[in-house]
Order: C-alpha cells, then sequence, then structure tokens
C-alpha cells in the first residue's frame, strides 16, 4: 500500500519561490501543488484537499488576503502567510483574518518548516479534541483544569489558566494582544496591552526555569504571544539564495 503524504498548497507568483518551496517540501515528506494566482489557489483548494496552505500576499490578480478570506469562509485548513510585507501591523491584520502563521521573505526553509508542523500539530489536536497538551516540562491538562511544571502541579489564578489555556489552544502559533485581551477580559479591555504584559511575567515565573529567558511563552514585539514546545530542530534544509536561515529562528509569538 502506498503511503499517504500530506499535501501543501503552495501559493507564490514567482517561479523560483515555488520551485524553492517544492525542493524544500518534498524533501521532508510532502506531496505539493502549485498555484501562482489566487483564483488558481482557490480553485485547486476546492478541487483537493489540502493538509496546509503557504500563501504569498502579492499575487497578480487579487491580494492574498482576499485568499485567506474566501478560504476562511469554509476551511479551517491550517494556513502560513509568506511575504515580504514585514510590518506589525500587517501581521496583525493577516493573523485577525485567520492565517495560522507569518513569515517574512526572506526566510529559512527550516523554520518554516518547523512552523508548518506546529500549526498541522495544532490543527490535529483541536479535530481529536486531545484533553493533554505538553509544551517540555510544561502539561496542561484540559478536562481538569491542571498545570503540571515537571509533573508537580501549580496553582494559577483562574485569569492565569485562561491565557495560558487560550495560548495551549493555539500553540505554536501567534496570537494577538487583541485576540487574547478579548478572550480573557473582554471587548471593553481590547486596547489594555498592561493586563497582558503583567499576567504574562506572572506565567512566565510559574512556568519558566528562567523568566528572563523564556523558552516556552514567547513574545512578538509589537504583535502578541506563542506557546511553543521546546523540541529538537529540524534538520538544516537550504535557504533561500543569499540567506543563511537554514537554522531555525528563535520562534517568538503573539
Amino acid at each position: 500500500m502506498n503511503e499517504i503524504l500530506p499535501c501543501v498548497l503552495v501559493v507564490d507568483d514567482e517561479l523560483q519561490i515555488r520551485r524553492f518551496l517544492r525542493s524544500g517540501f518534498e524533501l521532508d515528506g510532502f506531496a505539493v501543488q502549485e498555484a501562482e494566482t489566487g483564483t488558481e489557489a482557490l480553485r485547486s483548494a476546492t478541487l483537493k484537499r489540502a493538509d496546509l496552505v503557504i500563501l504569498d500576499l502579492g499575487l497578480p490578480d487579487m491580494d492574498g488576503s482576499d485568499v485567506l478570506e474566501r478560504l476562511r469562509a469554509w476551511s479551517s485548513v491550517p494556513l502560513i502567510v509568506l511575504s515580504v510585507r514585514g510590518t506589525e501591523a500587517e501581521k496583525v491584520r493577516l493573523l485577525e483574518l485567520g492565517a495560522d502563521d507569518y513569515v517574512v521573505k526572506p526566510f529559512g526553509m527550516a523554520e518554516l518548516l518547523a512552523r508548518a508542523h506546529s500549526a498541522m500539530r495544532r490543527q490535529l489536536r483541536s479535530a481529536r479534541g486531545e484533553p493533554v497538551v505538553r509544551f517540555g516540562p510544561l502539561a496542561i491538562d484540559f478536562t481538569a483544569r491542571a498545570v503540571l511544571v515537571n509533573e508537580r502541579r501549580i496553582a494559577l489564578t483562574p485569569k492565569e489558566y485562561h491565557l495560558l489555556q487560550t495560548l495551549a489552544q493555539h500553540s505554536g502559533n501567534v496570537v494577538t494582544h487583541q485576540f487574547l485581551l478579548r478572550e480573557v477580559w473582554g471587548n471593553e479591555h481590547i486596547d489594555d496591552t498592561h493586563y497582558l504584559r503583567i499576567f504574562v511575567r506572572k506565567l512566565r515565573h510559574k512556568i519558566e526555569a528562567d523568566p528572563t529567558q523564556p523558552q516556552i511563552l514567547l513574545t512578538e514585539l509589537g504583535v502578541g504571544y506563542r506557546l511553543v514546545s521546546a523540541e529538537a530542530p529540524a534538520t538544516p534544509t537550504p535557504g533561500m539564495p543569499g540567506d543563511s536561515a537554514s537554522s531555525v529562528a528563535p520562534v517568538a509569538a503573539r
């Protein structure tokens, strides 16, 4: 019986980028579909189910954000935006529209693959409804509402637990300040980012070995936070011409 490979849909109008991505994903065990326009991408996603979408924003027929919005109207497929647009406002906008992650060009294939696997794991856990998730020494039991570090239960306030739970449900992916504030404190506190800073600091003192050098609860400046597991780095794959990104850069969070 032939093995069914996970399928990634690569949407980019630059042939060189598509070839680079095809090579990296195929070496990592993916089947690859390609689209160079938004129209082709939407048709491809409709006709054949993808397990992951890599989406450029600067497409010739429509903006990639329009493709994202149309996909999110009917699909929860893990989606990573890949773009030269790297402003904080643009990252926040795309993440709020439903992107699972955002990688700025030029990029390293190892980092992109690590983020891709993280997004796919989160989607799989969500589909399975797994009651316990682990991030290195940190374990969160959603059924028992228990949090353990090195197998020892730690005490959290209701707000601390809600914040950690929300981050865990989007593990590996950036969660924006606005989303966290809305989920944990409500719409009336959407601009109170100081709440987040205070509670993130408290959480780090409880779950990190060294709160000043966090390895689990990470920050993406101006955007939000990310909860990640301490895993072995991916096997390096060639970086794009002109960059040295075959090593994984420190992952940041919403």
